[in-house]
């Protein structure tokens, strides 16, 4: 759309690309010339036949047939062109270029063609007559699909301005362009993006994704008022949506970050686009054909010099400038390798890089990012993956004589990696971006292999696995508040009590998490000792509809409950943040801890196997928890909602010793021995406590002692103490008899409830006599830090125990130490039935999202 003509309509010069899947399609037939003939002529011609019945379905013959005519002549050319590589047994770069730019070629007829339908005045240009350019040494060829850098193509601005004017005056003006009345219509000029010319007329390409910068080349040339990109996406986005779901457009960037976002993969942009509107200041906008409604992004002005910045102010943290986001974007460039070289102190720093990087240019090695350690002298760059066997051989032949001489360390290639950066203009004279980068890496568990920062302080980037980057990249997004904090939770045990009360504690707090701390939780898998249902992912999937979780684990959909499958679904998931709820008391659950933490997987839950289980797998799942930076909230395990473990480890981390613990931690000893009366009989009590969902499934846990010894066990370890469950002393409530017996699981409850009877009046009689001394009895737990002995026993408490107050639905735990001599350190309050066990493992996912999100540095 040109400028400086006035009032009135302006001429519009739109410029194609290939049809989608065009390009892929004439490289195969290129490439398949060489194995198979008849295949390339196959390939061929399913390409021109498409071509064809694209062309036929928005014109009329009589404006198709000549267009028609010249496509089976074009086809015609490139079989005889593919024909003769056989012979040769090698595809010359030129011959690449010119038959994959009769994609373009097609297209722009095809829309010419269309638009003479309308009525409206237009031509179509073949941009090989006009555009001319040169390439780089070393820059042949089409150039690697989504490789991150295409550049190396220069117009020769003189010669092809000459060349567009003479269209103008001769095509142009034969079409009547020059004579119409702009205050009714004007012109549209249709021209083939992507292919060019040498000097030396040779037909070339400005390489892959080329289409964006013939657009912005012609908008210098013809005086352009702005670019339009029309592609399938809302403008740039702040990452690519395929691998972090929750980016968004971005309104607006100057020339510099979309350069830079482009040179490191962003593929929406060509990585040269913006250079030939930076003089004139020409908007670039970049809009959804899909979606024209929505304004998309524009890119237009240059970002602050180094020279300005540093003179506009002092550094300031990131974070204190509240609203205001250092970056635009995060971007990354897959299929990279690292090529080293090593310990080349005794030839100096200085000749290390000349010789290095001019190995680098001599054999056109596209050098993406570059570090140099000078202590050694090494160096380390990256490059596309496809030139790094080729890189380490230029280096070979660099450095051949240093290396029969030994005085070099070693040159290494590193293959499958990726390099993710963030972009942003505000990243300058804000101290903290790349700590809130580096650190959201380590949290997602992302090794980082290389790290280098621009000199113009607009971009950040990181060599890491391939494997991560998807990881990487949505760790980074969420750091930056670019987007929520999501985390990805798979609930075991979810249709259970404590399941069930937890999943409808977090489907009503929902709004609150995401409004409050930004967080939004994604259910991703559930399940139940039978049936799991895996959630489905895709971009616009926000998991499993936690309103429906029952109905889900009983539908068609679900599968058969398998911890490998659930274990290896949360593995591959590529959110940062992955957390396993286990609000089950399973065992065999327990056991694949180790391997969950080792793979960066949280652990949220009140599950006792392993806290009291076997004190070497205790400590291996510790020791994984820490070597991998993630958390194990096991807070729900003892006390339910209480801040038991909390405050013990608080007490700890402060310095102050504690000599003893003790309390009760069994809501439901301390209703059934708060009811015991003339009236209520022990097994009544107990009765009533099953009904309230007091007690465990198997309440001879609780009668036995069991339940409270295993929490003990949970916090003697939390102090230091070596101790297993057979090292508590327990006094059982019931006869071994009973505690041993084999019940059937669907009359166990009431079997059970039968059979205790037998110590109704035995228990009647210890409430009686604690009574008749002005006590009341409960069931106690002591942990003697100074002897290691650990106790849980009926004791008739006096006045002065804390326990002598304990209501019926309640724990208690009291802490002696160096701090709290006169008084112990209490922690009370009630802690019986699903819905407080389930506020206490929401509590840990709580703290758990916080350290997400809070904690950013």
């Amino acid at each position: 759309e040109a400028r400086g003509r006035g009032e009135g309509n302006i001429p519009t010069m739109a410029i194609v690309s290939a049809r989608g899947g065009m390009t892929d399609l004439l490289v195969k037939v290129v490439d398949s010339a060489l194995v198979d003939f008849e295949d390339a002529e196959a390939n061929l011609n399913e390409a021109v036949e498409s071509a064809i019945a694209l062309l036929k379905e928005l014109a009329p013959p009589e404006i198709t047939d000549p267009i028609e005519a010249r496509f089976r002549s074009d086809a015609s050319d490139i079989l005889s062109v593919v024909q003769s590589l056989r012979m040769i047994n090698t595809v010359p770069a030129v011959t690449m270029e010119v038959v994959t730019g009769f994609g373009e070629i097609w297209s722009a007829q095809t829309l010419h063609a269309y638009l003479q339908t309308q009525g409206v005045p237009c031509d179509w240009i073949d941009a090989r007559e006009v555009l001319v350019v040169k390439s780089e040494a070393g820059n042949s060829g089409l150039g690697e699909k989504g490789a991150a850098s295409t550049g190396g193509v220069t117009p020769l601005w003189a010669e092809t301005a000459s060349r567009v004017a003479k269209w103008w005056n001769v095509s142009g003006k034969k079409q009547g362009f020059l004579d119409l009345d702009y205050t009714k219509s004007s012109p549209i000029v249709v021209v083939t993006g992507f292919v060019a010319t040498t000097s030396d007329g040779v037909p070339t390409t400005l390489k892959r994704s080329g289409s964006d910068y013939s657009a912005t080349v012609f908008a210098k040339l013809t005086g352009a008022s702005r670019v339009c990109m029309w592609k399938n996406t809302d403008g740039v986005y702040t990452a690519d949506p395929r691998r972090v779901p929750e980016a968004f457009p971005i309104a607006s960037l100057k020339y510099d970050e979309a350069m830079e976002l482009a040179y490191f993969g962003a593929q929406v942009l060509h990585p040269s686009a913006m250079v030939p509107c930076i003089d004139d200041n020409i908007p670039v906008y970049v809009r959804n054909i899909f979606n024209p409604a929505f304004e998309g992004t524009v890119i237009q002005g240059r970002c602050q010099s180094l020279k300005e910045v540093g003179e506009s102010g002092k550094v300031k943290n990131w974070r204190s400038k509240s609203g205001e986001v250092p970056i635009k974007g995060i971007t990354s460039v897959d299929k990279t390798a690292l090529v080293s070289l090593e310990g080349a102190s005794a030839i100096g720093g200085a000749n290390v890089v000349e010789k290095f990087m001019g190995a680098m240019a001599n054999h056109g090695i596209n050098v993406l990012i570059i570090t140099q350690a000078s202590s050694e002298s090494s160096i380390t760059v990256a490059v596309p993956e496809n030139e790094g066997k080729r890189a380490v051989e230029a280096i070979k032949d660099a450095f051949e004589l240093e290396m029969s001489r030994s005085t070099i360390g070693s040159i290494s290639l590193l293959e499958g990696m990726s390099i993710v950066a963030i972009v942003g203009e505000g990243m300058a004279m804000n101290s903290g971006v790349s700590a809130t980068f580096m650190s959201s890496l380590s949290r997602a568990n992302v090794n980082i292999r290389l790290i280098a920062q621009g000199s113009s302080e607009r971009q950040v980037a990181v060599v890491v696995d391939a494997n991560d980057a998807s990881r990487a990249l949505r760790a980074a997004h969420m750091a930056f508040t670019l987007s929520e904090t999501e985390v990805s939770v798979a609930i075991l045990g979810s249709t259970g009590y404590v399941g069930s009360a937890l999943v409808k504690q977090i489907a009503a707090q929902r709004e609150l998490l995401a409004e409050r701390l930004g967080v939004a939780c994604r259910i991703s898998a559930a399940g139940n000792s039978r049936k799991v249902i895996i959630g489905k992912d895709s971009k616009d999937s926000r998991g499993l509809d936690i309103e429906n979780l029952p109905e889900l684990i009983e539908s068609e959909d679900a599968m058969d409950f398998d911890l490998d499958l659930i274990t290896e679904m949360m593995e591959a998931d590529v959110n940062p943040h992955r957390v396993i709820i286990d609000c089950t008391d399973s065992e065999s659950v327990s056991k694949y801890y180790n391997r969950w933490l080792s793979n960066g997987i949280n652990i949220v839950g009140p599950n006792r196997n392993v806290g009291a289980g076997s004190l070497d797998y205790y400590k291996s799942v510790v020791s994984a928890q820490k070597e991998n930076s993630v958390n194990w909230g096991y807070e729900s395990s003892v006390g339910s909602a209480l801040p038991i473990l909390t405050t013990l480890r608080d007490l700890l981390e402060t310095g102050d010793t504690v000599h003893t613990i003790s309390g009760s931690v069994s809501g439901t000893m301390a209703y059934v021995l708060s009811h015991i009366s003339e009236e209520v009989s022990f097994s009544d009590a107990v009765r009533r406590a099953v009904d309230k969902d007091y007690a465990e499934t198997d309440f001879r846990e609780d009668l036995s002692g069991r339940d409270m010894a295993r929490k003990v066990v949970i916090l003697a370890r939390q102090i230091g103490l070596d101790v297993s469950l057979e090292d508590v002393e327990v006094e059982s409530l019931i006869p071994e008899d009973i505690n041993t017996k084999a019940y059937k699981r669907e009359s166990l409850e009431a079997d059970l409830l039968e059979d205790i009877k037998v110590v109704n009046d035995y228990m009647f009689e210890r409430v009686k006599a604690a009574e008749a001394d002005g006590r009341h009895l409960r069931y106690k737990f002591t942990i003697n830090v100074d002897t290691g002995k650990c106790k849980v026993a009926l004791e008739s408490v006096q006045n002065t125990d804390p326990l002598y107050r304990l209501k019926a639905n309640e724990n208690l735990v009291a802490f002696e130490t160096d701090r709290y001599t006169v008084s112990p350190l209490i922690v009370k309050g009630a802690a019986a039935g699903p819905d407080l066990a389930a506020a206490g493992i929401f509590a840990d996912l709580l703290r758990l999202t916080r350290a997400f999100t809070a904690l950013q540095i």
